[in-house]
C-alpha cells in the first residue's frame, strides 16, 4: 500500500521566498518539487560543490556544481512580486466545482 503523500501546495514555476536558513529572504523560481523527499529545487539557491574523483572520462577530476533541494517547509509562495509578500496556501472549490489554490493572506484570492 502506498504511503500517504501530503498535498502539493507549491508547484514548479511558482515564485517562492526562503523563510529560514542561510538564504533567508531570497526569492527564486521553483524548478522542481519532490513529494517523496519533501524538497523543492529553487533557481540559484542551494547550489553546492561536489568533488569528482579522477576517472578515464575525466582524468583530472575536479569539482562540480550540484543543486540540492530545500525542505518544502522553509519556503512560502510569493503572491505580490513588487512587495515580496508571501502567504500560506489553501484549497477551495470554485463555482465549477474544481479544486483551486487560494492565498490565505489575501482573503482567499485564487492563485493561478
Amino acid at each position: 500500500m502506498l504511503a500517504n503523500r501530503p498535498i502539493k501546495k507549491i508547484k514548479s514555476g511558482d515564485l517562492v521566498k526562503v523563510l529560514s536558513g542561510g538564504h533567508k529572504g531570497k526569492t527564486g523560481k521553483v524548478l522542481s518539487v519532490s513529494t517523496k523527499d519533501q524538497t523543492v529545487l529553487v533557481e540559484a539557491i542551494g547550489i553546492v560543490k561536489r568533488h569528482i574523483k579522477p576517472s578515464q572520462v575525466n582524468p583530472r577530476g575536479g569539482t562540480k556544481d550540484v543543486h540540492v533541494g530545500l525542505p518544502i517547509s522553509k519556503v512560502a509562495l510569493v503572491v505580490d512580486e513588487k512587495t515580496n509578500k508571501s502567504t500560506r496556501i489553501g484549497f477551495e472549490l470554485n463555482k465549477e466545482g474544481a479544486k483551486v489554490r487560494v492565498a490565505r493572506a489575501l482573503k482567499n484570492k485564487e492563485i493561478k
